[in-house]
C-alpha cells in the first residue's frame, strides 16, 4: 500500500482514503487480476491507484474537476500504464455505457447512494461485490437497507484509526475518523 504522504492533495479534494482503509477496502473486495473495478466518487484517486495496480481495467469518476485532476496526477505518479478510464461526471451516467463490473466500489455518491448501489447491482457479474465507505451514520444505514432488498447479504465492519506522533513527552494517538466498510456480494455465499 502506498503511504498516505506520497499521495499527490489539493484544497477541497477529500483524500486519499487512508492507507488502513484502503488496506481493508482491498481485502473486501477479493480482487483478482481479471477483475473490472468501478470507484464512484474517487476523490484523490487512493482506490483507484490501489486497483489499477492490481486489476484488468479500472473505471473511476467524480463531478469534481479538481478530484479528477488530481486523480489523473496520482495515476501518473504511481501506475502511469495502468488501464484506467477517469470520468469528470455523475455515476449514473457513467454507469449507462460501462461493462459488467467485478467491483463497485462507492466513497463518494452526491446523495444518489441508492440509484447508485441499484444500478451497479444490475451491472454486477454474479460474485460480484459493492463495497461502500461511510463516514455518515445515514450511509451506513442506507448502504445496508438497499443491499439487503437486493437480497445481497450485507457485512458492516466499522474502523477507528489512531495513529501515534511522537513528542518530546511521549507518544500521543490521534484519531481519524471513524469508517464503516459495508460490503455485498451477488449470488454469493
Amino acid at each position: 500500500m502506498i503511504p498516505d504522504h506520497e499521495f499527490e492533495k489539493i484544497e477541497g479534494v477529500p483524500g486519499p482514503t487512508k492507507q488502513e482503509i484502503r488496506c481493508l477496502v482491498m481485502c473486501k473486495a477479493q480482487i483478482s487480476s481479471d477483475d473490472v473495478v468501478l470507484d464512484v466518487g474517487c476523490g484523490t484517486g487512493g482506490l483507484t491507484v490501489e486497483f489499477s495496480q492490481r486489476v484488468k481495467k479500472v473505471f473511476a469518476v467524480d463531478k469534481n474537476p479538481q478530484a479528477v485532476e488530481v486523480t489523473l496526477q496520482n495515476l501518473k505518479k504511481f501506475n502511469p500504464s495502468g488501464d484506467v478510464e477517469l470520468f469528470k461526471n455523475d455515476a449514473l451516467s457513467v454507469m449507462e455505457n460501462l461493462p459488467p463490473l467485478d467491483v463497485l466500489v462507492i466513497g463518494g455518491s452526491s446523495g444518489d447512494l441508492t440509484p447508485i448501489i441499484k444500478r451497479g447491482h444490475e451491472i454486477l457479474k454474479k460474485g460480484g461485490r459493492i463495497i461502500v465507505t461511510a463516514i455518515l451514520l445515514e450511509t451506513r444505514s442506507t448502504s445496508v437497507s438497499i443491499l439487503k432488498e437486493l437480497e445481497m447479504k450485507p457485512e458492516i465492519v466499522e474502523v477507528s484509526v489512531a495513529r501515534g506522533k511522537v513528542l518530546n513527552s511521549g507518544t500521543m494517538m490521534k484519531a481519524n475518523n471513524p469508517v464503516a466498510i459495508i460490503t455485498g456480494y451477488k449470488n454469493f455465499n
